[in-house]
C-alpha cells in the first residue's frame, strides 16, 4: 500500500526526517511512537504531500505508483486520507458542505453523523467553537465520509476524554474495515484479514488508542530516524516503563535499527 525509501524531508531549511524506509502492506495497520519534535507529524505531512514540507530526496510509492511530486490533492483522489492533530477552524463553511465535498458513492452522511454524535454539528461552521473530542470526531466523518484506502492518524487520542474515546476507536477500525475484531496484546501479531484491504499509520503519544484499534506492527521515531520496529504493544510497553531515552540508548547500540 505504502512503500517509503530513503526519504529525507526539510521543514523551513531544517532537514527532519532523515533517511526514513518504511513499508505498509495492504491490510496493515501501523503505529509511530516517538518524543516530541522527532519528525512524526512531519513524516506524515509529507506522505500527503504538503508544500511546506519539502523532499529533498529519496520516494514515496503508494500503491505502486511514484507519487512523491504530485500535490495533495492527487493523492487524496488515489485514496489517501489524513486526520490532523490540530486542524484549522474554518468559518463560514459549514461542516456538512465538507463532508458532502469528501463523500464517496453510497455513503449516508445523516448516519453516519448520528453514529458520532455529531447531527447538531452539521450546520456548524467547521471546527468553530469545537472542543478537542469534537474536533476528532468532526474529522473522522469527513474520513469516513471519504473512504481513503490509506488512513493517515495524526494523534487520534489528543484531547479526547474517556468517554469518546471508545467511539472514536470503533469508527476508526470501521474505516480500516476492522470492525468486530478483538483488540489487544495477544493480537498484534496474528490479527484476522477477513476483507481487510485498508491500511493505517498511526502517531500515539499516551497509546490509548491502541486499547481500541488493533496495531500489527509499531516503530519509534528519533531525530527524524526509525531506530526500532517491531510489536507494537511490547514497544509501548517498554516506552512506558524505560522511556525514550532508553529507545535513544538502545539506537546507538552496534546494529542500529533492532526488533
Amino acid at each position: 500500500m505504502l512503500c517509503i525509501q530513503d526519504l529525507h524531508v526539510e521543514v523551513g531549511g531544517k532537514e527532519v526526517i532523515r533517511g526514513l524506509t518504511l513499508e505498509i502492506k495492504a491490510g496493515e495497520v501501523h503505529c509511530l511512537f516517538g518524543p516530541n519534535g522527532s519528525g512524526k507529524t512531519t513524516l506524515l505531512m509529507a506522505i500527503m504531500g504538503f508544500s511546506n514540507y519539502h523532499i529533498t530526496s529519496g520516494k514515496i510509492l503508494f500503491k505502486g505508483q511514484d507519487i512523491t511530486s504530485l500535490p495533495v490533492n492527487e493523492r487524496v483522489r488515489l485514496g489517501m486520507g489524513m486526520s490532523f492533530q490540530r486542524p484549522p477552524s474554518i468559518p463560514g463553511v459549514k461542516l456538512a458542505e465538507l463532508v458532502e465535498i469528501c463523500k464517496t458513492k453510497g455513503k449516508d452522511i445523516l448516519a453516519m453523523a448520528k453514529e458520532l454524535n455529531l447531527t447538531e454539528f452539521l450546520e456548524r461552521d467547521l471546527n468553530v467553537g469545537f472542543s478537542g473530542g469534537e474536533i476528532k470526531r468532526s474529522e473522522l466523518l469527513q474520513l469516513w465520509a471519504q473512504w481513503p484506502d490509506l488512513l493517515l492518524l495524526d494523534e487520534p487520542e489528543s484531547g479526547v476524554d474517556m468517554e469518546n474515546i471508545a467511539l472514536i476507536g470503533r469508527i476508526i477500525n470501521i474505516i480500516l474495515e476492522r470492525d468486530g475484531l478483538k483488540v489487544g496484546p495477544q493480537e498484534s501479531r496474528v490479527l484476522v484479514k477477513k476483507r481487510r484491504q485498508k491500511s493505517g499509520l498511526i502517531i500515539t503519544h499516551t497509546g490509548m488508542i491502541l486499547n481500541y484499534v488493533g496495531a500489527d506492527r509499531g516503530h519509534v521515531l528519533i531525530d527524524g530516524k526509525l531506530v526500532c520496529s517491531g510489536n507494537p504493544y511490547e514497544i509501548f510497553r517498554f516506552i512506558s516503563e524505560r522511556g525514550y531515552e532508553e529507545c535513544v540508548r538502545c539506537a546507538c547500540l552496534p546494529g542500529g535499527l533492532h526488533e
